[in-house]
């Protein structure tokens, strides 16, 4: 059985500390080496100052993991990890608020802290999430505990995306690649799984040619180095990339070869993500395929449903009803845009936006013409709360294409101007000229109903 004296070195090794730095001015190094050969026993308020140095607990340094604190946080952190198996991110977080995560050592706080911030995630509250992710991000820094600070910044890159801060995204993501290969631990599965995750801020973000030579550069790291797993992270966001150059049909040969790697028998929430990719790609071939991708994102429903995020199964909803306006159901995308953004909350979100105009595409085709311009315009007030990305560019330019056709050529000309100022496009006309212009930038939709 592990000793005291062995848990105080194996403690002091990791800090990289000296026996003369562990025991400082009130100790001496003498007593410390007694103490780490198991020669002298120390008394608790002396294992109470090693404890400090160490920034462990002196429970951890008498007992280990077998300590009445420790292992009741361990026990209660077992369950909530299978909460979240079972797809129950509430109690697992009312398990994690439940414990004194201050009486435990360092290592049980930050993986007791990470999973409170998963179930966050899953429950569809990135904000918290993030809040909860960002000291982690530092703790994991300062410690030079590099592995797990992949998986943090990971998880950062995607939940700044999804809230429309590429700014921040590329900045977490970037600075911990980088701490990542000066550790030597480039075409390790959490390297691999960081820079394909940062690819999608960079396509977001307008830099197509750079998040290509960055795709480019993870296949040859990955083809060398990385895990079937890893390198399937790497074709499935390099898919993402060719995708949004729309060579679909290589992008579709991307993501098959990322469903082979990944095991396409398996049913985790990867897998299952990776088949709603799948699915958007199917409706956007040309021809598009409706039932292939319908077929696609059944498969995904049953392990998203219980291991996946809110957003997760919004997406689903979401292509399902792409899907069903492409096979002339109309009455069942409405249904299946409702059933989305009732699980993406009314917080300011990219995908909520894309639904509320799928959503109004369905309305408009069962002649619901005011009904559907009401959904538009909540897109594009969503739009106006978020960071200007690729996407919300985007989504700008289908709402115009979407005014222009019902011959409403103001609200169309002011969704054009919006896409193309989120795209980094703006006008050369002074500020002074455009006074009086319905495309100035100080409209909004309000005013031009007032107009009108």
């Amino acid at each position: 059985m592990t000793t005291i004296g062995e848990r105080v070195r194996e403690a002091r090794q990791e800090k990289n500390l000296t026996q003369t730095d562990l025991a400082g001015d009130t100790l001496s190094p003498s007593y410390v080496s007694l103490i780490e050969s198991g020669r002298r026993t120390p008394t608790d308020k002396a294992l109470a100052v090693i404890a400090a140095h160490l920034g462990t607990t002196l429970e951890y340094l008498k007992y280990g993991d077998d300590g009445p604190n420790e292992s009741r946080v361990r026990l209660e952190l077992d369950y909530a990890r299978l909460s979240l198996a079972d797809g129950d991110p509430e109690s697992a977080e009312r398990r994690i608020h439940s414990l004194d995560l201050d009486v435990v050592t360092s290592q049980l706080r930050y993986e007791a802290l990470y999973v409170k911030a998963q179930a966050a995630e899953m429950a569809g509250d990135i904000e918290s999430s993030i809040g909860i992710l960002e000291p982690l991000y530092a703790d994991r820094e300062s410690v030079g505990d590099f592995l797990e600070l992949a998986k943090v910044a990971t998880s950062l890159v995607v939940s700044y995306l999804e809230s429309g801060d590429l700014i921040r995204s590329v900045d977490i993501g970037e600075r911990a690649l980088t701490a990542l290969e000066g550790a030597g631990l480039a075409g390790s599965d959490e390297h691999l799984r960081l820079g394909s995750a940062l690819l999608w801020s960079y396509v977001e973000r307008g830099d197509l040619l750079y998040a290509t030579q960055q795709a480019s550069e993870l296949i040859r790291v990955a083809e060398i180095l990385g895990s079937p797993r890893g390198r399937g992270s790497v074709y499935w966001n390099a898919a993402v990339v060719v995708g949004e150059r729309r060579d679909y049909e290589r992008a579709k040969q991307h993501t098959q070869r990322a469903l082979a790697l990944m095991g396409e028998g398996d049913a985790d929430r990867d897998v299952s993500r990776l088949r709603v990719h799948y699915a958007w790609l199917l409706l956007r071939s040309d021809p598009p395929q409706p039932e292939a991708a319908l077929a696609q994102l059944d498969r995904a429903e049953g392990p998203l449903t219980l291991l996946g995020s809110a957003g997760d199964r919004a997406a689903i909803e979401t292509e399902r009803a792409r899907a069903r306006m492409l096979l002339g159901d109309s009455v069942a995308a409405v249904d299946h845009a409702r059933v989305a953004l009732a699980l993406l909350g009314d917080q300011p979100r990219l995908e909520a936006a894309n639904t509320l105009v799928v959503l109004g595409d369905a309305l408009v085709t069962q002649h619901q013409v005011e009904a559907a311009a009401e959904v538009y315009e909540r897109a594009a007030n969503m739009l106006g709360m978020m960071s200007a990305t690729r996407q919300s560019a985007q989504v700008w330019r289908d709402l115009g294409d979407r005014y222009l056709f019902r011959g409403e050529s103001a609200r169309a000309a002011l969704a054009f101007e919006h896409a193309l100022r989120e795209a980094g496009v703006r006008s050369t006309i002074p500020t002074e000229a455009m006074l009086g212009n319905p495309l100035h930038e100080n409209l909004s939709m309000k005013d031009l109903r007032t107009e009108r």
